[in-house]
């Protein structure tokens, strides 16, 4: 039984957030908080936060439904990122011209499964 996790619009591109997913995916959850706790990247605060909401979501699941859900076997069974809507913003350059520039945001979900 999967249990997820979402954030929504969190700014941050997409790009640098897989990046962060791509290193806990398939892994267990205690695993993946470490390597969380230990990334030097500013998505891995955020998705550490996600992860451990997925986790109390399985808590509250298996004590409402008596699912038997085992706690300490789930692992990040699926990780995904995508893109948000981006936020336009126009910056003054020289000459009186104006350049865009684009603040991307990003959604990422969070699955966990029972091994």
């Amino acid at each position: 039984m999967a249990v997820r996790a979402r954030l929504r619009a969190f700014r941050g591109s997409a790009q640098k957030a897989r990046l962060v997913a791509d290193q806990i995916r398939g892994r267990q959850v205690e695993e993946a908080l470490n390597l969380l706790s230990l990334s030097p990247r500013r998505f891995a605060h955020p998705i550490a936060k996600l992860l451990r909401s997925a986790l109390a979501n399985a808590e509250e699941k298996n004590s409402r439904e008596h699912a038997g859900i085992d706690v300490d076997n789930l692992y990040v069974s699926g990780i995904w990122v995508d893109e948000g809507a981006s936020m336009w913003r126009i910056r003054p350059r020289a000459q009186g011209r104006a350049a865009w520039i684009q603040k991307r945001t990003s959604h990422v979900t969070v699955e966990l499964e029972e091994r």
